[in-house]
C-alpha cells in the first residue's frame, strides 16, 4: 500500500482526485487543504509517507512554500498547478520535483496517479549511466533519482561492462557516444551479443551534431536515442516509455509461462527452467528430487460437486504448493497433475517435505456452496538422474502409478520401489 498526501485547497479538484485515486486499490490517500494541515499530516505519517501531490498555491502558502517543505523532507513530490509558463516550469524543475501537472482535466489527474505507481515500481529497477563527463553523469543521475530509480555509474564502455557483470539485474543502460577506451557504439554492439532488446534497454546520448548518430545507435542495437542537450520532460518520457514497454513484454512472457486457471507455471516453463537444474545436478553430482503429484479421484469431485468446485481445489493446491515450496520449481503439468523439482534435497528429505504438504491439504478442505470438500493426492518421488530430465520425470510418474495402485493418498520414493 502506497500512502500519499494530497494537498489541494480546491474542493472541485479534490473531488476529482478522490475519484481517480479510489479506482486504485494500492494507494491510500490523506487529503488536506492548507499548508498548516499539510505540516500536521506530515508529522503524523512521515515514517510511512511515500509521496505527495502538492498544490503550488495555497491560501497560507501562495508562493509554493509547501513544495519546498516537502522536498526538504525528501518526500517525492508531484506539483499541481493551475497555470503554466516557462519561468514557472524552470523554477519547479530546479527544485527537484518528480514532475508537475497542470489542472486541465481528469486526464491530468490520471497522469499524476499513474506517476505515483510508476515511481513506486522504479524503486526496484537498476539503471546504469555511462558517460566520461562527471557533470553529465551527475545531471542524468539526478533526473533518474527523482524518479526513484537505483542508479549506478560508469565512465566508459569497459567499466560499464564490468558493472553489468557485477549487477546482472540492471535493466536500463543510458550511454553517451563519445568516450575514451570504448565509445557508446562499441559498447552497444558488445552488449547486444549477450542481451536482447527485451532484456536490457539501451538509450544512446550524444552532444555531437551529426544527424546520423541516432541511426547509428539504433542500427547497432540501441532501443532509443536522445540528442544533448535535452529537456527534463523529453528525457523522462523516453525513459518511461521504454521501461513500460519492457514491463509489458515481461508480463506477456510471464503469462505465456503460466497456467491460466491457477497461475502456476506451466509444463513448458517447467522443462525449460528445469533443464538448467538438471544439468547442474549432473555436472556437480548434487541431489535433484523430481516429484509427480496427482489428486486422487478428481473426476469424482467434478462429477459430484461440479467443475467450479474442482477449479477451487486446483487453485487451493497451487496456493499451498507455492507457499510451502516457493524456493523450488512448481508447475501444473495438466489436469490434476503437478510437477515439482527439489534441487539439493535427497529422496528422504524430499518425501518428508511433500508429506508435510500432503498433511496441510488433507486437513484443510475446500468450502464450496457451504459444503466442505476433502481431498487427497498421491505422489512419486525420485532422485535417480536418468539420461534426460524427461526420463527422470517419467520414472517419478511410474512411482506415482504404483502409489495409485497401492490405494491412493500415498507417496512412493526410490526406497519403496525398485526399477
Amino acid at each position: 500500500m502506497k500512502r500519499v498526501l494530497v494537498i489541494e485547497d480546491s474542493a472541485m479538484v479534490t473531488k476529482v482526485i478522490r475519484h481517480v485515486i479510489s479506482q486504485d486499490a494500492e494507494i491510500e490517500a490523506i487529503y488536506v487543504n492548507s499548508f498548516a494541515q499539510a505540516k500536521f499530516a506530515y508529522e503524523q505519517m512521515k515514517d510511512d509517507l511515500f509521496a505527495a501531490l502538492v498544490d503550488l498555491n495555497l491560501p497560507d502558502a501562495p508562493n509554493g512554500e509547501v513544495v519546498d517543505y516537502m522536498l526538504e523532507r525528501k518526500v517525492p513530490s508531484i506539483v499541481l498547478t493551475g497555470s503554466f509558463d516557462e519561468e514557472k516550469r524552470e523554477a519547479l524543475l530546479s527544485k527537484g520535483i518528480v514532475d508537475y501537472v497542470t489542472k486541465e482535466g481528469r486526464y491530468s489527474y490520471n497522469y499524476a496517479v499513474n506517476l505515483i505507481n510508476r515511481i513506486h515500481s522504479n524503486q526496484n529497477m537498476k539503471v546504469l549511466v555511462v558517460d566520461d563527463s562527471a557533470t553529465s553523469r551527475n545531471f542524468i543521475t539526478d533526473l533518474l533519482q527523482r524518479q526513484l530509480f537505483q542508479v549506478l555509474e560508469a565512465e566508459n564502455g569497459v567499466e560499464a561492462i564490468k558493472v553489468l557483470l557485477e549487477n546482472p539485474d540492471i535493466r536500463l543502460l543510458i550511454t553517451d557516444y563519445s568516450m575514451p577506451v570504448m565509445d557508446g557504439f562499441e559498447l552497444v554492439k558488445n552488449l547486444r551479443y549477450k542481451y536482447e532488446k527485451s532484456d536490457l534497454i539501451i538509450i544512446g546520448l550524444s552532444g555531437e551534431g551529426q544527424n546520423s548518430l541516432s541511426t547509428k545507435f539504433i542500427k547497432n542495437g540501441a532501443n532509443d536515442f536522445l540528442m544533448k542537450p535535452f529537456c527534463h520532460e523529453e528525457f523522462q518520457c523516453r525513459v518511461m516509455h521504454n521501461v513500460e514497454s519492457l514491463e509489458l513484454i515481461e508480463k506477456i512472457r510471464d503469462a505465456a509461462n503460466r497456467d491460466y486457471l491457477t497461475g502456476a507455471y506451466n509444463r513448458r516453463y517447467f522443462f525449460e527452467v528445469g533443464q538448467t537444474m538438471y544439468e547442474s545436478a549432473v555436472e556437480n553430482d548434487t541431489p535433484l528430487a523430481s516429484v509427480v503429484l496427482d489428486l486422487d479421484n478428481f473426476k469424482r469431485v467434478n462429477d459430484t460437486h461440479g467443475h467450479e468446485a474442482g477449479d477451487l481445489i486446483l487453485k487451493r493446491v497451487t496456493q499451498v504448493l507455492n507457499d510451502a515450496l516457493g524456493r523450488f520449481l512448481v508447475a501444473r503439468a495438466g489436469g490434476e497433475e503437478f510437477f515439482v523439482l527439489l534441487p539439493g534435497l535427497d529422496n528422504e528429505k524430499a518425501i518428508s517435505l511433500i508429506n508435510k504438504v500432503r498433511q496441510i491439504l488433507v486437513s484443510s478442505p475446500v468450502v464450496y456452496e457451504e459444503e466442505e470438500i476433502y481431498f487427497t493426492f498421491s505422489a512419486g518421488i525420485t532422485n535417480k538422474l536418468k539420461d534426460t530430465l524427461d526420463e527422470q520425470i517419467n520414472w517419478a510418474d511410474v512411482l506415482l502409478y504404483r502409489a495409485k495402485e497401492a490405494g491412493r493418498d500415498i507417496i512412493i520414493g526410490d526406497d519403496d520401489e525398485e526399477e
